[in-house]
């Protein structure tokens, strides 16, 4: 059946498929868990049933958007966009997790609802037995590793940071898991592009990227945040002001998700966002930038987040730990496993770290003190499984330099 005349996202093609399975070879799930079809079978081939309106298959809710199909597709097929459309179309229709998965794709509002108390104290709530247990009931798995909120979130704690005004400005989008969870991560990128002569500010109106609405079935509000967040940039554009995220997944979703999931927004097109530690690494080449670090015989090793491999442009953040001279050494071991609020749900818990195993083995074996990684998910997947600290690049930068 040709689909090429019904409506899908822009660059979304299932008829470009050709069978091939090398994504169904690269997936991570499917490796692991029988319960999944794999990514050509519900994604491409399912398309057309869906197409046709037969009845869809249950399976799809394993998909984790790690985009390792998206990556290793030959015929360049946006499979995890297939699949993210279909998950999305067939929660409107019944949504079996509504109440856990708005909770792990709406960190801000939750965050916001419980703003009256301090953090401390709702670190402290989240961990009670009894809270756990009333997680566990809506679907929230008591084995997953809660990220503790920071004692201020960085959105408003920059603003209390020295900063000198050098008429060098740059925006920063932090995402949730650095506005939210590691402040410090956020800290660190301004202490280092201070050195460089810039002033770090956060635009009000930035809101979460979207990326785990979407990949909970939450596209309006998605659409919502695309909407807020390319007005920003744009401001920021017309003011001369360059954009720059740490978090790959925020990233991707503002470079390349948007122009394929709200191809409207994009009509009048893209603001430029640009990766941190790529941006870093480019002022330490060009001068502006120079940073001594201790010598150390404490090992790291890194982990490349998926969604850093999804945008291909290298590996930024290790090429910066090993242009300073840190003892750094690439994993290679794949996907962690939690996949941003994938490795959260009850029923997915499990997959999630037979995922991870590799890595997590390979974490241990290497003898490192630290792990680094962009990722915040993703250094929390790897510490709470492994008990070894998981740093943003800058984090260990900073707690290296002279």
């Amino acid at each position: 059946m040709n689909t090429k005349n019904k409506k899908m996202p822009v660059g979304v093609d299932p008829d470009a498929c050709i069978a091939c399975t090398t994504c169904t070879v690269f997936c991570p799930v499917a490796a692991v868990s029988g319960e999944f079809l794999g990514p050509k079978m519900i994604g491409p081939a399912y398309e057309r049933f869906r197409l046709s309106g037969l009845e869809e298959d249950k399976s799809l809710s394993y998909c984790s958007n790690c985009k390792n199909c998206d990556i290793s597709c030959p015929q360049g097929v946006s499979i995890a966009s297939i699949n993210m459309v279909a998950r999305a179309k067939q929660y409107e229709k019944k949504h079996p997790h509504f109440l856990r998965d708005w909770i792990v794709s709406h960190a801000e509002t939750v965050s916001s609802l419980m703003c009256c108390t301090p953090a401390s104290l709702n670190n402290k709530l989240i961990s009670l037995p009894l809270v756990r247990k009333f997680m566990d009931y809506i679907g929230i798995s008591k084995g997953a590793p809660m990220p503790p909120y920071a004692a201020k979130r960085f959105r408003k704690r920059i603003k209390e940071l020295n900063q000198v005004a050098t008429g060098r400005t740059v925006a920063f989008f932090p995402g949730c898991y650095v506005d939210l969870y590691d402040a410090k991560a956020g800290e660190d990128l301004v202490w280092l592009l201070g050195k460089a002569g810039y002033k770090v500010v956060i635009p009000d109106e930035f809101r979460c990227c979207g990326v785990p609405m979407i990949a909970n079935g939450f596209m309006d509000d998605a659409r919502k945040n695309a909407v807020r967040n390319l007005a920003a940039m744009r401001s920021m554009a017309e003011q001369g002001i360059p954009v720059i995220t740490a978090c790959p997944s925020c990233e991707l979703m503002l470079k390349e998700e948007i122009p394929t999931f709200f191809p409207e927004l994009a009509k009048e097109g893209m603001p430029v966002i640009r990766d941190a530690q790529e941006f870093v690494l480019n002022e330490i080449h060009e001068g502006r930038l120079a940073i001594s670090l201790k010598e150390t015989q404490e090992k790291v090793i890194y982990h490349a987040p998926c969604h850093m491999r999804a945008l291909g442009i290298g590996l930024p953040g290790y090429e910066l730990l090993r242009e300073l001279g840190v003892p750094v050494q690439a994993a290679n071991a794949g996907c962690c496993g939690i996949s941003g609020s994938y490795g959260f749900k009850k029923e997915k818990h499990d997959v999630a770290m037979k995922v991870g195993a590799e890595l997590f083995d390979a974490v241990r074996k290497s003898g490192a003190s630290y792990a680094a990684t962009e990722c915040g998910t993703c250094r929390l997947q790897i510490t709470g499984a492994t008990g070894i600290p998981s740093l943003h690049p800058f984090s260990l930068i900073r707690m290296l330099a002279k």
